[in-house]
């Protein structure tokens, strides 16, 4: 998933389901590599079942009007969307950089480095930043800095948290600083239900400036080799970790998306 790997229920993966404990190993799951000691050319060019590598947010809320408005309107599908295109490249092992574009003209630049390895240490770390813009990064510039904190089952799925930092977060056009941070400390879950077959979701407390409501989301995917498709469900929009900070439209208004993605080994 994204930045912050779409809640509050963590303690749901503890327990594997039987499906799961029974995978069969998928054998894209192994790679050939130069070096098998080298860990992060391993997590590199291997499918990696626990937390698959892998956007579109329909704009009618699926609570507006009543179930026959939302059946007319194919359940959302109808409406408008704000799509996000993203891709990303492997700079070297472990490290990765990309940009990722809505259609809302808001363009953001991002780097993300495998910093501690789960194994040497009982958790998974990388740190990222980015730096996002709005009118096409012409206005309104939103720098960002944190970490993705994982913590692998077994290959059962995985654990998250996402501390992360991002300036200037006010909705109306502004230069670097302005007393508007907010400082968002996600946590997220992936439980693999079947062999390629996943659940996940997130929730996004912040502090410091908070509008609108915390982000919440939960989402179904299927993986099919490098390709990952997701439908999810949020109560926001946005896919930059800018937009992430403004925060959800509402804790009762819910929005349906879907990602597809593909990755190249």
């Amino acid at each position: 998933m994204k930045q912050l790997l779409t809640a509050a229920a963590l303690a749901l993966l503890t327990v594997a389901s039987p499906a799961a404990q029974a995978a069969p190993e998928d054998p894209q799951e192994k790679a050939a590599v130069s070096d098998p000691q080298d860990k992060a050319v391993v997590n590199d060019r291997a499918v990696n079942p626990s937390q698959p590598d892998f956007t579109n947010r329909f704009t009618r809320s699926l609570g507006s009007g009543d179930f026959s408005d939302l059946a007319r309107e194919f359940f959302g599908f109808d409406g408008g969307a704000q799509v996000g295109l993203e891709y990303r490249f492997g700079i070297m092992a472990g490290t990765q950089a990309g940009i990722h574009r809505t259609s809302d003209r808001t363009i953001e630049f991002f780097a993300q480095h495998h910093l501690i390895e789960q194994g040497t240490s009982p958790i998974g770390v990388d740190i990222i930043g980015a730096v996002e813009g709005t009118n096409n990064f012409r206005d309104s510039y939103s720098p960002a800095l944190g970490a993705v904190i994982s913590r692998e089952l077994g290959r059962h799925g995985a654990l998250y948290a996402h501390p992360i930092w991002i300036n200037n977060t006010n909705k109306l056009p502004a230069e670097f600083g302005g007393g508007n941070d907010t400082f968002i400390a996600g946590v997220g879950a992936r439980l693999r239900v079947r062999p390629t077959l996943y659940l996940a979701g997130e929730v996004a407390p912040r502090v410091g400036y908070t509008p609108d409501s915390m982000y919440a989301s939960f989402a179904i995917e299927k993986r099919a080799g490098g390709h990952s498709f997701q439908v999810n469900f949020s109560n926001g929009i946005g896919t930059t970790l800018g937009q992430l900070a403004r925060g959800g439209l509402g804790d009762d208004t819910w929005f349906i998306g879907f990602n597809i993605t593909r990755k190249f080994f």
